[in-house]
């Protein structure tokens, strides 16, 4: 028995001696564990906090551009900015308002809230989509070379189409026909020929004189003659994107 007692006494003494060692260290380890367990819950509680209350702003916009109230959507929008400005829901709101500004005149406003997007938002979707309506408000006020500037910019191939149809709009009214002619059948490239817009797309091709003999002749600024006049859009200019446009992702939380 004593033998036993002198061997447990040993063994108590090495852990000891092991505690006094590692103890601080895994008491840290612990601590540091806990912290961040504690840490991303409550991140994930203030990110939800945040979207519940930027939910309600991004309504209070909605509900007025749906009422056509452009003071009650521009001071929503302002509130929102303010205090959420980081989250998904300001550059959406951001998109909406713009096309309320548009529809009611005030294309500088329009242009401020699309830049505003392309400035500040973290989604790259949403960037393609301000300044793809961007350069449609830039057509509209025959701002052909910033027009074609803002379609320059590098966009995912799901945006290739319209990118491409829109440069053809904008082409066809500084006068460059044939170069418009060359937009729009790089525009027929990437679309499904049995597609409504396909078919929108090949109507104001056919319009303009038809498909050049080299679709890929350079985009100087050939003359083509004055090209016919090209049928209705489907949408005016910066109020809706035509259609097949990608929709702007639901708001991220």
């Amino acid at each position: 028995m004593a033998v036993y007692d002198l061997e447990e006494q040993e063994q108590l003494e090495d852990l000891k001696a092991w505690w006094r060692h590692w103890g601080n260290l895994i008491t840290g380890v612990v601590v540091a564990i806990a912290v961040g367990i504690i840490g991303v819950q409550g991140w994930r509680w203030w990110q939800g906090h945040q979207a519940g209350q930027a939910s309600v702003l991004y309504n209070a916009v909605t509900a007025a551009v749906k009422a056509n109230d452009v003071a009650k959507a521009k001071d929503a929008l302002a509130q929102l900015n303010d205090r959420f400005g980081g989250t998904g829901y300001a550059a959406r709101a951001a998109l909406l308002v713009a096309k309320t500004l548009f529809d009611n005149g005030d294309k500088a406003g329009a242009t401020a809230q699309l830049m505003g997007v392309i400035d500040r938002s973290s989604e790259e979707e949403l960037k393609e989509i301000a300044r793809l309506r961007l350069a449609e408000v830039q057509l509209d006020q025959k701002q052909y070379d910033d027009a074609l500037r803002t379609l320059d910019a590098k966009h995912d191939e799901a945006f290739g189409a319209l990118y491409a149809d829109l440069r053809g709009d904008v082409l066809q009214a500084a006068g460059r026909n044939a170069d418009a002619r060359v937009a729009w059948q790089t525009a027929l490239t990437k679309l499904d020929a049995n597609s409504p817009y396909h078919a929108y797309v090949q109507a104001k091709l056919d319009a303009a004189g038809g498909p050049l003999a080299s679709a890929s002749g350079s985009t100087s600024s050939a003359a083509g003659g004055a090209p016919a006049a090209a049928p209705a859009p489907p949408a005016p200019a910066a109020a809706a994107a035509p259609a097949g446009t990608p929709a702007a992702p639901a708001p991220s939380k």
